[in-house]
This record gives C-alpha cells, sequence and structure tokens, in this order.
C-alpha cells in the first residue's frame, strides 16, 4: 500500500495531545531508490501487511572514559537507529516483496539501501532517513503455521532529518 492511499482515512493534528499506541506509527519505505522517476513520500511503500511487531531503536554510541579526581564519564557520540519488523509472509505485498527480493536478501552496499520514512500518523511528526535492509528471516515456522519473516532496518549514512507529513 503506498502512503498516499494509507493516509487518505487520517486526518493530521500537529497539536494532537494524548496517548499513542505502537498502531499510531507509520514505518515506509522507497521501493524506487535511484529509480527513472523520481519518488515523493506520498509514492513511499508502508510496511505493515502481516506486520506483528515494528520495534524502532536508538542504539546510542558511547565512550567511556576515567578522570583523574572527575572519575568515570561517558560521553555520547553518536545514536543508530534501527527499526526491526516481524510477522507473517504475504506474497503479493509490495513493500515484503521488495525487502525479501533475491537481490536485497544477498545483497550488500547501496544494492541494499532505502529511503525511509518514520512518523507518527496524529500529529504527522518523525523523521527520514536512508537504512540498509537485513533479512534475518524469509520464512521460518512449524508445520500448519504461519511462515514467519524477520527484517532490520539499520540507519545509514547522516543522521536522519526531521520529518513532517503533509497530505499535499
Amino acid at each position: 500500500m503506498k502512503l498516499s492511499e494509507l493516509m487518505k482515512g487520517y486526518t493530521i493534528d500537529a497539536n494532537y495531545e494524548g496517548w499513542v499506541t505502537n498502531d499510531d506509527y507509520v514505518f515506509a519505505i522507497d521501493t524506487n531508490p535511484g529509480g527513472k522517476t523520481a519518488t515523493t513520500p506520498a509514492d513511499f511503500v508502508v510496511v505493515e501487511m502481516g506486520i506483528a511487531g515494528l520495534d524502532s531503536n536508538l542504539n546510542p554510541i558511547t565512550q567511556d572514559k576515567t578522570y583523574i579526581r572527575a572519575g568515570q564519564n561517558t560521553m555520547k557520540t553518536g545514536t543508530q537507529r534501527s527499526f526491526s519488523v516481524t510477522g507473517d509472509r504475504y506474497v503479493g505485498d509490495e513493500a515484503q516483496d521488495y525487502c525479501l527480493a533475491h537481490e536485497r536478501k544477498y545483497g550488500t552496499g547501496n544494492k541494499v539501501v532505502v529511503n525511509y520514512l518514520y512518523f507518527n500518523i496524529l500529529n504527522g511528526k518523525g523523521e527520514k532517513g536512508q537504512c540498509s535492509i537485513i533479512v534475518n528471516s524469509d520464512g521460518s515456522g512449524n508445520a500448519g503455521e504461519s511462515s514467519s519473516i524477520n527484517i532490520e532496518f539499520k540507519k545509514q549514512g547522516k543522521t536522519p532529518e526531521e520529518f513532517e507529513y503533509s497530505a499535499s
């Protein structure tokens, strides 16, 4: 599903205040990076069909040092953003088919880098950046069960930028 299709049913309130659930976040990827046509946020593909879990993680990078008379100090030197997606395999879903294609399962370097958007569907605020697709499992489980998938998306390149969704 394209982001523009998902957002038809939502009205963004930039001043939203209240509780938020995991279902109130959108993670979408550009399945045409570097393609012949420019991709707008509306054309990004939402990662949602068959997805049971979306874990967004901020993994701080720190450096510990001990100084004379000051003791131990910890300095934050960076943040590694990552998303972990788990769920059931749905053949025909544009996001799953793209991520689980042979060239991404076995690809390396820039061949597995995509643009992403991650934002709150209630207030439209979030981030945009680039990430590497890392497929950990393209189908697993026991007889009679749904085939499970596990895909990680890890920040690539510069720090993600602030993003605010707009229907226009």
